[in-house]
């Protein structure tokens, strides 16, 4: 079990959460796999432009990374919701390790090509995107919701202070023992985070009530996503972000090897200054989130993103260069942070592994075709045009701010209620007996028909989102104060669930919605199809 509950002396600080066991020892652990990851990708992304001068090729080392996000991340979520988190992440985490291993033995033997090195690398995607909705859905367990955002900013340092150190690392094993070796340490960073999951963490209970099978679940993701306006909203602003974003990230490689004319400890040098930025977002994001509003804090950092990107594409002086990267990764950092926090607390505990997946989804796929994207713009055209564009389409993406503004999903209190009363059973249904038509009957004052309705859509929204797949809203023809609301669930043990899944955001919905039955709370029904013979 986890140490959530324990008393912290200073829940404001950025560093409080360190402060809880199971925590710091996957904290610690993932700084150690991240520097082993790192080193690697720094030195296989170094390799690449090896392998093969063309831009489109080396672009496309972050595509095969992402890619698998893009095609596994629903899949990945609905697995972590309903099946045991740690087992999911012992078994990708297993697997990264075979396939860093085996990378680090062909270039050893001299067998790694162009081919081989992007098959590996979607290899070891398909691993990243089976673990990361699991483990990004571990974080609320370990910590309280206050200290949630400087879990996730401490979470973004741990990636960070291994991209300060692990591209340098990388840099100087591979300049002394090429990247074979480098590619096998990685593989032995992987049992670090084996050793904390298989020691010191224990899944928690999502408080489900049946379990879902796992095409069921990932019905139900999708059908929440849809459906969660301010969830919506945080995936608007993400791929708003990380598509433009990306040029950056997939075009630094070229720029360190041919305008700067660096060899690969000063490419992972650059990448540390990113790093070096990050860490310092981590420490100063607390103080500044008190200080400053979070989109104006936003803004800023998109522009300065966009100013590393310029900088990039049209400085020839590397120290520059790694300044602007310094001031590019305090930025990353600032908006990433932001945006996962905020997803975080757009989604309950019983489909978070799926949500975080879809966010994962746009971010990862974002990246991935950002870099095709910026790869092919600087094959066909240069890459400081390439770099330009991007940095021109993250000050466009802006715009956006205003009709979709991250502070939507501040102040939802996403707490199960559990109160909705259980059917009155003549007998007890089977857990697939179904459809279930649940009416529930209102009777609603004259001239308070447009107020209800606006209020009935609201909730309409809430009862698609937590399982139902039709909705409807019908008026007595003989009686015009008597409405009646329908749904449809698949089955007894998804509208059981239903019960379970209503939070106190949900209810505030509701009560809105009721307040308009004359005489108190209305009356509801249930109503399971006949099966024939």
């Amino acid at each position: 079990m986890t140490d959530a509950a324990a008393p912290v002396a200073h829940p404001a600080s950025a560093w409080a959460p360190l402060q809880r066991p199971v925590f710091r020892a996957v904290w610690l652990a993932s700084v150690a796999s991240n520097i082993g990851t790192w080193m690697h990708d720094a030195s296989a992304a170094w390799m690449m432009t090896s392998l093969s001068p063309s831009p489109l090729m080396v672009a496309l080392m972050q595509t095969a990374t992402s890619l698998p996000f893009f095609l596994l991340a629903i899949p990945a979520g609905a697995l972590a919701d309903v099946v045991d988190r740690r087992r999911i992440l012992i078994a990708a985490q297993t697997v990264m390790m075979l396939a860093a291993a085996a990378l680090g033995l062909l270039t050893l033997a001299h067998l790694t090509g162009p081919w081989v090195l992007l098959g590996i690398t979607f290899v070891l995607g398909i691993g990243g995107a089976m673990t990361a909705p699991a483990w990004q859905a571990v974080t609320p367990e370990l910590v309280p919701r206050p200290e949630l955002p400087a879990a996730i900013a401490l979470g973004g340092m741990a990636v960070n202070v291994a991209r300060a150190v692990g591209p340098a690392l990388g840099g100087l094993l591979v300049a002394a023992l090429g990247p074979g070796w480098v590619f096998l340490a990685n593989a032995v960073s992987f049992l670090t985070i084996l050793g904390v999951l298989a020691l010191r963490y224990r899944s928690a209970p999502d408080g489900e009530p049946l379990g879902e099978d796992i095409f069921g679940a990932m019905r139900a993701g999708v059908r929440y996503v849809r459906y969660a306006s301010p969830f919506r909203t945080v995936l608007i602003r993400s791929s708003a972000f990380i598509l433009p974003a990306s040029g950056l990230w997939a075009l630094l490689p070229i720029v360190a090897r041919h305008t700067l004319g660096l060899d690969a400890v000063g490419y992972g040098a650059l990448l540390g200054c990113l790093g070096v930025g990050a860490i310092a977002a981590a420490i100063a994001l607390p103080r500044l989130r008190r200080m400053v509003p979070l989109e104006r804090l936003l803004v800023a950092a998109t522009l300065g993103f966009a100013a590393s990107a310029v900088f990039l594409g049209g400085v020839r002086l590397a120290p520059l260069v790694a300044v602007a990267l310094l001031g590019g990764g305090f930025a990353w950092l600032t908006v990433m942070s932001s945006i996962t926090t905020a997803a975080q607390q757009a989604v309950p505990a019983w489909v978070r592994a799926r949500a975080l997946a879809v966010s994962l989804l746009v971010i990862q796929g974002g990246l991935a075709f950002g870099s095709l994207l910026w790869g092919t713009v600087a094959t066909h055209a240069s890459v400081p045009v390439a770099l330009f564009a991007a940095a021109a389409t993250l000050v466009a993406s802006l715009a956006i701010t205003r009709t979709h503004p991250l502070t939507a999903v501040e102040g939802l209190d996403l707490r199960p209620t559990r109160h909705w009363q259980e059917p009155v059973l003549h007998a007890e249904p089977q857990p697939t007996d179904g459809p279930v038509l649940v009416t529930v009957d209102y009777h609603v004052e004259p001239g308070d028909e447009d107020a209800f309705a606006a209020a009935m859509a609201d909730l309409c929204r809430v009862r698609r989102r937590d399982g139902a797949f039709e909705w409807r809203l019908f008026r007595d023809t003989a009686d015009p104060v008597h409405w009646v609301e329908t749904f449809l669930v698949d089955s007894w043990a998804e509208h059981m669930r239903q019960h379970h899944r209503v939070t106190q955001a949900d209810r505030a919905v509701e009560d809105r919605a009721y307040a308009f039955n004359r005489g108190g709370r209305p009356v509801v029904r249930h109503l399971i199809a006949h099966r024939e013979a």
